[in-house]
């Protein structure tokens, strides 16, 4: 529950205003905004400039205040991310929902998260004013307190997007994203399941993938599948991947 609202003008601000007990940052507000037990006092980075979608060489640059709408019309953004985010949340949802906090909140089955889990990308965040920038394998499993600044994703790849769920209207019980480098290194991550996304692949080559994708599920059994469904699926949908 907000009890009070902050909204400053700099970044400097708004650090200044986290450091302090129950001071939580206030994105787009899908999740912060509705009723919970615990007062909090909301620090809005609207304000902060942290709202653009740059492309930078062969890199895609993405604020943290970016809504989900505004990266999916971004005219740099992959056709295989942007089938994703349609599948984060509706409309209303996406215009609101930020790229960040859509992360810090996320499941296991974040279709937007599992691609950029494919996609290595790397988060650059400010913790104790220190600026670092972390792997988005590293920062889901713990979520570290910190503020999200902004992500970087690769361009210059070939990108796929697949899954299976039990209507259009709902979230994959299985998805699979496969990002192949021109180096000949290929990444697959899989959602669906869990707490998070998880990586089945980083290898130098997409041999394999069909493996890789029924080992990681040989445990993923909940109310909507079964493990050994979703292993079968997660195969077929890696295959898909890799031959489109």
């Amino acid at each position: 529950m907000i009890i009070v609202y902050h909204r400053p003008k700099t970044l400097d601000e708004a650090l200044t205003l986290l450091s302090q007990p129950n001071m939580v940052p206030l994105g787009g507000g899908t999740l912060l905004a509705q009723p919970g037990p615990d007062p909090v006092e909301a620090v809005d980075l609207q304000a902060l400039g942290l709202d653009a979608v740059k492309k930078q060489g062969n890199q895609l640059e993405i604020g943290a205040t970016v809504t989900l709408q505004q990266l999916l019309e971004s005219e740099h953004c992959p056709a295989a991310l942007a089938s994703a985010l349609k599948l984060e949340a509706p409309l209303n949802l996406r215009n609101a929902a930020t790229v960040a906090g859509t992360l810090v909140a996320c499941d296991g089955r974040s279709t937007f998260a599992t691609v950029l889990l494919a996609l290595d990308a790397k988060l650059s965040s400010i913790v104790n004013r220190k600026s670092s920038i972390v792997n988005l394998g590293d920062f889901l499993p713990l979520r570290p307190h910190g503020l999200i600044t902004s992500m970087t994703i690769p361009l210059n790849l070939k990108l796929a997007f697949d899954y299976v769920s039990r209507t259009p209207a709902d979230k994959p019980i299985v998805c699979a994203a496969l990002a192949q480098w021109n180096s000949g290194r290929a990444r697959l991550a899989l959602g669906g399941y869990g707490k998070s996304p998880s990586l089945a692949m980083d290898g130098t080559e997409a041999e394999g993938v069909e493996a890789a994708a029924r080992n990681t599920f040989h445990e993923a059994t909940d109310e909507w599948a079964s493990a050994a469904y979703r292993m079968d699926v997660a195969a077929t949908l890696a295959k898909r991947c890799l031959e489109s």
